[in-house]
């Protein structure tokens, strides 16, 4: 890291982490008790990477996430209620419930429908910054995605064109050492994918992905290139999901134990709040934040689940456009 930032400031993406990691652990349990439809794929373990880059960005800057993406999503300010119904299924959720889980959308936060296809949404951001460098707008896009993305053609077609075009987008590597679960270094010959998207031209930086601060600093001089005209950037942030691919899904058969603890003791919480733990008080005062946090959640997980369903009349609103 090159500075050190202000505790307020610190705090407050603390509380984001704290927001994404108790949103998804609730949703864990709703989807234990059958009360959510579908599978849901949790970043648990990797919130740095969704807050720290979030924090980087300007509100009208957009965001393109694929299925793991809730804390993405929470990280650009959606409500919390409004993701929950969303996951339960409920009218009220951003997508009045149709998309559920993979699929958390609001255009009013610059979030654009994330993607459960692997690889897809290299493609989508590619052409929403080209709209914004057609536009003369000076946005930026941040697309995240997974390590194992790499080893897909649409993928690399989209990088070169956002390289040779100078488009105004940053490609976040989110490398939780997993594709599904497969080792990731077993899906590539050698031991860098930052090399394969180098050969197209631009800049690649490779940062803590249970640093948040780090994260972000990275991040931002991504989006300061792009904003300026330089073109794309990719930062990869090695990082890690304590739980399974999926809630079905241990996790625990095909990852070493040793392994998984390494990592839990480099939870990106427990180390930014022993960094700000120097501070007087500041114990105190990160127990008072979580507090008022677990009761927002409770307050809009609990709102959600009142919330009705979709009406059968409703089915077929939104599929087709009109004539």
């Amino acid at each position: 890291m090159t500075a050190t930032w202000p505790a307020d400031r610190l705090v407050g993406l603390y509380c984001q982490m704290y927001l994404v990691r108790r949103f998804e652990e609730r949703c864990l349990e709703l989807s234990r008790k059958g009360l959510i439809p579908g599978s849901i794929h949790l970043c648990i373990g990797q919130e740095a990477a969704a807050v720290g880059a979030a924090s980087a960005l300007r509100s009208d800057d957009l965001t393109v996430a694929t299925y793991r993406g809730h804390g993405h999503v929470l990280a650009r300010g959606i409500d919390p209620r409004a993701a929950f119904a969303e996951v339960l299924g409920r009218q009220t959720g951003l997508c009045k419930g149709r998309g559920g889980s993979m699929h958390l959308t609001d255009m009013s936060h610059g979030v654009l429908p994330p993607n459960s296809i692997v690889g897809a949404g290299l493609p989508i951001a590619t052409g929403a910054a080209l709209a914004q460098l057609h536009k003369g707008a000076d946005r930026v896009v941040l697309c995240s995605f997974g390590e194992g993305t790499l080893n897909q053609g649409g993928a690399h077609e989209a990088l070169n064109l956002a390289a040779i075009w100078s488009l105004p987008v940053i490609f976040l590597c989110e490398n939780n050492q997993y594709s599904e679960m497969t080792p990731a270094y077993q899906m590539i010959k050698g031991d860098s994918f930052a090399t394969r998207v180098a050969a197209y031209g631009m800049p690649t930086t490779k940062v803590d992905g249970m640093n948040v601060q780090a994260v972000a600093e990275a991040v931002a001089q991504a989006v300061t290139r792009a904003r300026n005209g330089e073109g794309p950037s990719y930062v990869e942030a090695d990082t890690y999901r304590f739980l399974g691919h999926y809630q079905g899904d241990p996790g625990t058969s095909y990852r070493p134990v040793d392994e998984i603890n390494y990592w839990r003791a480099r939870d990106p919480l427990l180390l930014l709040a022993a960094q700000l733990s120097a501070e007087a008080g500041m114990d105190m005062r990160l127990k008072a934040e979580e507090e008022s946090i677990e009761v927002a959640l409770d307050t809009a997980q609990q709102a959600a689940l009142d919330d009705p369903l979709p009406l059968r009349d409703d089915v077929w609103e939104g599929l087709y456009a009109a004539g």
